[in-house]
């Protein structure tokens, strides 16, 4: 006997399509619905703000070493010694000067020097630099004094002339320190020798060594 195939009836196959569909719609929104939940809420990242790198680099940065502090300018006294002929010797005469400087020995010494190498101030006094000598240089350190002249501080003059200078030299550079050791170079080179004369000068100088020398008197 022949089995024949089972027919359904259509009303049943569309009514079990529609339900087939209808579970499967369900289904998938039911997955929609829980992946909405666990996905990660976006958060909003705010980007730095970059900076034109031309504005950049027309403003200057200033370290704190670049930043140094001036030291302030006061008027301080300084002396400046002359010479002046008395009956028997010459006699050192010192002059006060006024100078706005700050609080380097160099700036004053310096300032003072220069004083010494123009005219005396008053017709009683007199000098034994002989005219055309400058101040090369003037260095402190320590209890030392450099000074470095240019080459007419060495020309012409008798023994009393180069001695005077000498002096004028010595007890100028030392008015803040007398007991302060210098040594005088003419362009750059000791001075060993005094004009024509020969007078041996011997370094460093000091006020103590060169008034048991010379005699000189400090008026």
């Amino acid at each position: 006997m022949q089995e024949h195939p089972r027919r359904f009836p259509l009303g049943i196959v569309v009514g079990l399509s529609t339900l087939v569909v209808a579970t499967g719609s369900a289904t998938a929104f039911f997955t929609w619905q829980q992946a909405q939940k666990q996905a990660p809420t976006p958060v909003a990242v705010e980007q730095p703000q970059t900076q034109d790198p031309r504005t950049a680099a027309s403003v200057p940065s200033v370290s704190q070493n670049q930043i140094k502090p001036q030291a302030p300018t006061t008027e301080k006294t300084a002396q400046v010694f002359w010479l002046k002929d008395s009956a028997t010797d010459m006699e050192l005469v010192p002059v006060a000067i006024k100078v706005k400087s700050d609080d380097r020995q160099e700036v004053l010494l310096t300032a003072a020097v220069n004083n010494l190498l123009n005219n005396p101030p008053t017709q009683d006094l007199m000098t034994g630099i002989p005219q055309g000598t400058q101040l090369r240089s003037l260095k402190v350190k320590a209890d030392s004094i450099y000074v470095d002249l240019t080459r007419p501080f060495t020309a012409g003059g008798g023994s009393l002339s180069m001695t005077g200078r000498l002096a004028q030299i010595l007890y100028t550079t030392t008015s803040l320190n007398p007991k302060a050791k210098v040594f005088l170079s003419v362009e750059g080179k000791p001075l060993t020798v005094l004009g024509g004369e020969g007078l041996i000068v011997e370094q460093p100088l000091t006020r103590a060594q060169f008034e048991q020398d010379t005699g000189t008197k400090q008026e």
